[in-house]
């Protein structure tokens, strides 16, 4: 593994870069707000299972061929675009539920997936860990792909712990709006919200390129 100094460099590294709000938070933040802080932790596990599926595909080379191919990035970028601007319209254009529904368990499994599938399908993010993690690699401190696992587990750790307090924050919020605003204009505020930042996610995803 990495020594001592190399490792607390890409912590602080790592910490830098998540505490700048990316499309990841963003998009957890509009759970948050439409389903709570319990649907938000959620996402954030989501979210966070698929930068570990990015992780492996680092470890075994798959994100280079990713980087190479100009098809595959479009191909994937514009799947994962698609699948955000579905979520939106399909959050803006729903019905008005009740208040308990986003925590029922069916739909906090919902929430997972949708998070994994999100982040499975940035390419930037493939990108991202492609280009960042094998710069704390060491080659004479052990295998790389070990390392690479590692620096990998750590910074989903980091994002974990980052990523869980803004859904915690912004799903306080949304709770103390709705017992300020009760009814179901309150609710379709929070859909009108959550759609129109997730259609945004998606039309950002399909005008972005690998730089």
């Amino acid at each position: 593994m990495p020594d001592g100094s190399t490792f607390a460099l890409f912590v602080a590294a790592a910490l830098v870069l998540l505490i700048v709000p990316g499309p990841s938070v963003l998009y957890i933040v509009a759970r948050s707000v439409e389903g709570g802080r319990k649907a938000g932790l959620v996402s954030v596990l989501g979210v966070q299972t698929g930068a570990l599926v990015h992780i492996a595909f680092a470890t075994l080379g798959l994100s280079a061929i990713l980087a190479s191919s100009a098809v595959a990035f479009a191909a994937v970028k514009w799947l994962g675009a698609a699948y955000l601007l579905w979520l939106g319209l399909r959050r803006i254009f729903g019905r008005d539920e009740a208040e308990d529904v986003a925590v029922e368990p069916e739909r906090l499994s919902r929430v997972f997936w949708q998070g994994v599938v999100v982040n499975t399908l940035n390419p930037k993010t493939a990108l991202f860990f492609l280009a960042f993690l094998p710069q704390f690699v060491d080659p004479s401190r052990g295998s790389a792909w070990i390392q690479i696992l590692l620096l990998g587990a750590t910074f989903v750790a980091l994002a974990l712990c980052s990523d869980g307090l803004y859904a915690l924050l912004s799903g306080t919020a949304s709770g103390w709006l709705q017992r300020k605003v009760k009814g179901t204009a309150f609710r379709r505020g929070q859909r009108f919200f959550s759609g129109g930042v997730l259609i945004a996610l998606g039309a950002v995803a399909a005008v972005s390129g690998k730089d």
